[in-house]
């Protein structure tokens, strides 16, 4: 009876865990679309973009980390959410001096929760599997920083296009790894 728990348990963090990366990607699909298309129109859009970008990603790691057992449970993703609510802190402030700052801000962001996320997917590997393409976006993302970084210490103007690129390369991820755990579940269903 126990094994029988703990296999629907299991199922259930899986089906969990494979509605998150639809989301996960479907936001960034949608932010990267309103950046590219209404960003450019309008200075108020695109600032409230930039600081929904991080507030979203601290209200989806607490939401996963909640339906995965807990905050003491997924312990990357409860730091991970403090980084990326303080993030949304320094973006409003940096938006006050420039984009550069805004840039730099996001590329510390980018190497810390992309380190958080390597973590978080490296945790759950051995559980569920699946989870190769989370790890190459963390990692990504690390390096994506000291990319952003490098190109906010230089004269030029960065712009939303900048974060954009990355959310994109993220929302493929994400789905990446949705589609991944499906055809997974598919798999066992079949094997069974």
């Amino acid at each position: 009876m126990k094994d029988r728990e703990l296999a629907l348990e299991a199922a259930d963090q899986a089906q969990w865990l494979k509605q998150y990366y639809f989301l996960r990607a479907a936001f960034s699909v949608a932010w990267v679309i309103a950046a590219f298309v209404i960003a450019p129109t309008s200075a108020v859009i695109a600032a409230a973009l930039l600081v929904a970008y991080p507030a979203w990603d601290a209200a989806a790691n607490y939401l996963d980390a909640l339906s995965s057992g807990g905050l003491n449970q997924n312990r990357t993703q409860g730091v991970n959410v403090l980084v990326s609510l303080a993030t949304t802190i320094a973006v409003i402030l940096a938006l006050q001096v420039s984009m550069n700052w805004v840039l730099g801000i996001f590329g510390a962001w980018a190497i810390l929760s992309g380190l958080l996320q390597l973590g978080t997917a490296v945790r759950r590997w051995r559980r569920f599997g699946a989870q190769w393409a989370m790890v190459l976006s963390g990692g990504q993302s690390a390096l994506a920083g000291g990319f952003f970084i490098f190109q906010a210490s230089m004269p030029a103007v960065p712009s939303i296009a900048n974060v954009a690129g990355y959310a994109a390369v993220g929302a493929l991820y994400f789905l990446v790894s949705a589609a991944w755990l499906t055809v997974s579940t598919w798999r066992r269903s079949a094997a069974m």
